[in-house]
């Protein structure tokens, strides 16, 4: 009897053709739900055969402990794969899958909603309505302005003609663009150096991985020196690829509009989160990917990438 630990919400959360797909296998299966630390992990992990995960801390500690038990496979629900040690992995034979291009049609339209939502004041609207409020603020305008894409990936490819359909100019910066797509794309100015996001943009949207050169790509210094002319900036990708607290500070001293995200630091959200109660903060519980339709395709794929793996071990 094959042994899966699902962990992942939107997997457990969301009615679909993933539960049919996994139910049919004949895994015995546990549900726990994630995100799960490294502390939680531990005592457990070497009970299963393989996971379905989300952003879990599968650290070297967590998978040696697996290694000596079960554990085979890593099949993690989504794309990013910052929150497993790798080398680790590789290093004890232990398979690790994820599920890329399946979405961004949901994250890019996050984005999209963040923006809006922020420009118009629509939450402030929202809220002012809910407390029997009458109070009209004017928002602005996105058409005409500047957006900077760090990160053309899936994500920051599919991003590129919503906004440029929505009247902006695009900027992207990447370090190796798809040739074939930026050959199509002719509107799309893409830039060899980030101080030309960081001078030349209204808004800075986020979409590259987490990683020893991404971390904190919006750090202090970049916002008291290189950022021109007070972007908004939006992070649907991970938390760590902004220093919080500097955040924070460059929205009180006037340096940055508004920070937009669907990702933190720590999730779910701590009590000690800097960007709680900070003005002209938008922040959402990493749903930028849940929707029925993209949690259907990840939840099918995650599954599939096991079923192909059990297959080889059987």
């Amino acid at each position: 009897m094959i042994n899966v630990l699902v962990t992942t919400t939107s997997f457990q959360d969301t009615p679909g053709m993933h539960h049919d797909l996994l139910e049919r296998q004949g895994w015995k299966l546990k549900t726990l739900r994630g995100p799960l630390p490294e502390k939680i992990l531990l005592p457990i992990i070497d009970q299963y055969d393989a996971v379905i995960c989300g952003d879990d801390d599968y650290t070297e500690a967590v998978l040696k402990k697996g290694k000596k038990g079960k554990l085979k496979a890593i099949s993690k629900y989504g794309v990013g794969l910052d929150k497993i040690d790798l080398k680790a992995a590789k290093k004890l034979g232990i398979t690790v899958t994820n599920c890329p291009a399946v979405n961004p049609p949901s994250v890019s339209e996050h984005v999209i909603a963040l923006l809006l939502s922020f420009a118009r004041n629509i939450p402030i609207h929202a809220q002012n309505f809910n407390n029997s409020k009458w109070e009209r603020m004017t928002g602005i305008e996105i058409m005409g302005k500047t957006a900077g894409i760090i990160g053309l990936g899936a994500i920051g490819r599919e991003l590129c003609p919503k906004l440029h359909g929505l009247g902006l100019k695009v900027m992207a910066f990447d370090l190796n663009p798809d040739k074939a797509f930026t050959d199509k794309h002719k509107y799309l100015e893409v830039v060899d150096a980030l101080e030309n996001i960081f001078n030349e943009s209204d808004i800075i949207t986020l979409h590259t991985p987490l990683n020893d050169n991404t971390k904190h790509i919006i750090s202090r210094e970049v916002i008291s020196k290189t950022l021109k002319k007070k972007p908004i900036i939006i992070n649907t990708a991970r938390g760590e690829l902004v220093d919080s607290h500097a955040i924070v500070d460059g929205i009180k001293e006037g340096k940055i509009k508004g920070y937009l995200a669907d990702v933190l630091k720590e999730e779910p959200l701590s009590k000690n989160e800097p960007l709680l109660a900070c003005e002209n903060v938008i922040i959402t519980p990493h749903v930028g990917s849940r929707t029925f339709e993209s949690v259907q395709r990840q939840g099918t794929m995650a599954v599939n990438n096991l079923i192909e793996l059990v297959e080889k071990w059987t």
